[in-house]
C-alpha cells in the first residue's frame, strides 16, 4: 500500500513496483543488523522444560533473558541449557528476576539474569543451541532443519552485523534483484545499524502514552553512511527510512535536518506530536495494536490517515505483522 500523507489517499500495489514511487537521487536507509539464534530451551532439575529468549550478555557469562514457564523458578536455582537433541549443554545459575521498567507485573514474561557455566561467549553458545527468535504467534518446535530455514528467512538480504533478537521486518520485502534495480535507477543507499531488542515490540500498558518507557537499543551510524545521507539532503533528495528502526536511528542522530556519525544506545519513543527532522518517507509493515511501532507510524502519517489505511488493509485482506505486507508512506 502507498499512503500519501498530504492528500490522505492510499493506493494498492505490489512491492516489486516500489521503484515507481522513489526518485533518482533519493536515499533508502536500511538497517543492516543480523538476527542471532536467540531462542533456546532449558530444563529445571525436576525435568520441567523452559523456553528462553536471550536479550544481552551484560558481562562475560552473565545473560539477560526472558523465560517462559518459569513461575516456580527462584533465584539461586540452577537450570540446564539444552541443545537441539534435547541433551544437556551447560548449567546456568539463576541470579535475579527483573520486571522491565514501565511494565506491569504479569503482562509479559519478566527478565532474568543467568550466570552461564561455560567457557565461551554467548554468540558461540547460541550458535550451538539457539533457534530463530520468531514472534510468539508463529509456532515452532525444535526441528533442526526447520530452525535453519527459519533463521535464513528471518533475515534481510543485506543483514550483516550480529545482534538483533527480532528482524527489522520492513526490510524482508527486498530481494537482491530489486535492490540492484533501484541502484540502476540512480537511488542511493545508506546503512545504519540498530540491534532490535524484544522491547521494541513490548505492548504499551501505561494508561498515559507519555508514561511508556522504551528499552534502550544499540545503534551505530558511521562517517561513510552519514555522508551519503547528508549529501542526499544537500541535493534535495528524500531520505526514505526502511522500517521503524531506521526512523528511530535517523531521528536519534539528527543535527537539525542533517545527521552525524555516532553510536550508542537509544530509547527514543516517537509518538503523535513528534516533529520529524530527518525522515521524508518510510517503508513499514502493519503493526500490532497498542505498540510503540503503531504510535510511530501514527506520528509520521497522522492518526486518522493510519486508521483509514488500516481499515482499508483489513478490508483488502492485507497480511499484518512480521511476515506481512508493507506500506510506503510518502
Amino acid at each position: 500500500m502507498v499512503l500519501n500523507r498530504s492528500s490522505s489517499t492510499y493506493t494498492d500495489g505490489r512491492f516489486s513496483e516500489i521503484g515507481r514511487y522513489i526518485n533518482p537521487g533519493d536515499c533508502l536507509v536500511l538497517n543492516d543488523t543480523k538476527v542471532i539464534p536467540a531462542r533456546f530451551f532449558a530444563h529445571r532439575a525436576t525435568g520441567a522444560e523452559i523456553e528462553g529468549l536471550f536479550l544481552s550478555e551484560d558481562t562475560p557469562s552473565l545473560w539477560r533473558v526472558m523465560l517462559k514457564n518459569a513461575r516456580r523458578i527462584r533465584p539461586g536455582e540452577t537450570i540446564y541449557l539444552t541443545n537441539a537433541a534435547n541433551q544437556d549443554f551447560c548449567p546456568a545459575k539463576v541470579l535475579e528476576r527483573k520486571t522491565p521498567k514501565g511494565t506491569l507485573e504479569g503482562l509479559e514474561p519478566p527478565q532474568w539474569l543467568l550466570k552461564i557455566d561455560y567457557p565461551t561467549d554467548a554468540g558461540k553458545i547460541l550458535s550451538q543451541i539457539g533457534l530463530a527468535p520468531l514472534p510468539p504467534y508463529i509456532k515452532r518446535g525444535r526441528d533442526t532443519n526447520q530452525a535453519q530455514k527459519d533463521l535464513r528467512r528471518y533475515q534481510t538480504v543485506y543483514a550483516k552485523k550480529d545482534g538483533a533478537v527480532a528482524a527489522p521486518t520492513a526490510g524482508l520485502h527486498f530481494t537482491n534483484k530489486l535492490l540492484e534495480q533501484l541502484k540502476d535507477k540512480g537511488i542511493n543507499f545508506a546503512y545504519i545499524t540498530l540491534h532490535v531488542g524484544a522491547g521494541t515490540f513490548r505492548p504499551i500498558t501505561a494508561k498515559i502514552l507519555e508514561k511508556h518507557n522504551m528499552d534502550s537499543e544499540y545503534f551505530s551510524l558511521d562517517e561513510y553512511n552519514a555522508r551519503i545521507i547528508n549529501e542526499t539532503r544537500l541535493r534535495q533528495g528524500r531520505i526514505i527510512a526502511v522500517g521503524t528502526t531506521s526512523v528511530r536511528t535517523l531521528e536519534t542522530t539528527s543535527q537539525g535536518n542533517m545527521t552525524r556519525a555516532q553510536h550508542g544506545k537509544t530509547n527514543l519513543f516517537i509518538k503523535p506530536g513528534y516533529k520529524f527532522k530527518m525522515v521524508d518517507a518510510m517503508i513499514t509493515n502493519f503493526h500490532l495494536p497498542k505498540s510503540s511501532l503503531l504510535a510511530l507510524v501514527a506520528a509520521f502519517a497522522g492518526l486518522e490517515n493510519i486508521l483509514a489505511a488500516y481499515r482499508h488493509a483489513i478490508e483488502q485482506q492485507y497480511r499484518f505483522y512480521s511476515y506481512g505486507d508493507a506500506m510506503l508512506i510518502i
